[in-house]
């Protein structure tokens, strides 16, 4: 198993930590652009499956039929800060499908938006599932239960219909054998999909520059866009997913998700790129992925300066002296 230093940690003159992993970057065919480590390594794809987990309910016409909102499509790929607005798009979901929170089986914890989360300590109340940050996916499989009729008990198991669509979507879309894909369970309690790195960078290249049949198309096209249009829904306040987005505004559509992995698809050039870094880490990601991005001429001047705050990032010390930076080590 190769891996490669992705990001160094500094402080003062010392190299104090360093991250590993793996990343990939591909066409649509299947050409790799560039790589570090193997490219093969098996993984889960964890949130990063989401806009795949929302395709079924575009594609058939289920958001249509209950007139969801470019917004309200986009939550159904997020995972969402807790803010309120994701609340609000939540709850806009669920009162058109005539159904209550209660129904939502993806657990409850805090807000991720610290400030969301402060404000509910000062209030004196708890978190409620519309916090949690897979209730967006979760409404949509309540979506697609809806709209075929089918049991929403035990929604969230790998052998429910809704479970078992969404299987086959991901598996179509990255390229796999279902058989071969190897699933757990997500902190949330659905399935998650194991696979190589390779195929979850081609499923965003995919993403990217869909060439599926004229009716998929169409609706990649429609999730993609409301991912770009609305990323403070997809991730929130001061998130990197969200601020690549926003700054690349439509060229790139991003998704992060938990232990380290991200996936994005660069729509102007047809390519994917996936990141796992090795220790589960999620601070990496800012300057590796902009490393990557930068050395491929991908991110022109004026984003690379939005996005300066995550080329490399300060360390600080209590006193909020500046002590050393994380930076990225990758050569391509």
């Amino acid at each position: 198993m190769e891996m490669i230093n992705l990001v160094e940690v500094t402080r003062g003159d010392l190299v104090e930590s360093i991250h590993q992993g793996f990343f990939v970057v591909v066409d649509t065919k299947g050409q790799i652009i560039a790589s570090g480590g193997d490219s093969n390594y098996v993984t889960y794809m964890r949130s990063c499956a989401k806009p795949m987990q929302a395709l079924p309910a575009v594609e058939k016409g289920i958001t249509k039929h209950y007139g969801l909102t470019s917004e309200e499509i986009a939550i159904l790929t997020a995972s969402h800060s807790g803010e309120e607005i994701h609340r609000d798009v939540v709850t806009s979901i669920l009162n058109k499908i005539g159904l209550s929170p209660e129904y939502l089986q993806c657990g409850i914890h805090k807000p991720l938006h610290r400030p969301s989360a402060e404000k509910l300590i000062e209030q004196g109340k708890n978190a409620d599932v519309l916090h949690t940050s897979c209730s967006g996916k979760h409404v949509g499989m309540l979506l697609i239960c809806q709209y075929f009729g089918w049991t929403l008990e035990g929604y969230y198991l790998p052998e429910h219909q809704v479970q078992q669509l969404m299987l086959d979507y991901v598996a179509q879309v990255t390229q796999m054998d279902k058989e071969k894909i190897v699933l757990g369970i997500d902190g949330c309690g659905v399935p998650v999909f194991g696979m190589p790195l390779y195929n979850m960078a081609l499923a965003f290249a995919s993403l990217a520059n869909p060439q599926f049949s004229a009716e998929r198309n169409e609706a990649v096209g429609k999730i993609v866009e409301a991912m770009t249009t609305y990323p403070q829904v997809v991730a929130g306040t001061g998130r990197f997913c969200t601020d690549l987005m926003a700054a690349t505004q439509g060229r790139i559509v991003a998704k992060d998700g938990n232990e380290g992995i991200f996936c994005l698809g660069i729509v102007d050039k047809g390519w994917g790129l996936a990141i796992k870094v090795a220790d589960g880490s999620m601070r990496p990601h800012g300057p590796a992925i902009l490393s990557i991005l930068e050395q491929l001429n991908v991110l022109e001047e004026e984003e690379l300066i939005k996005l300066a705050g995550y080329r490399n990032p300060k360390v600080r010390n209590f006193r909020k002296e500046v002590i050393g930076e994380i930076r990225s080590t990758i050569k391509i």
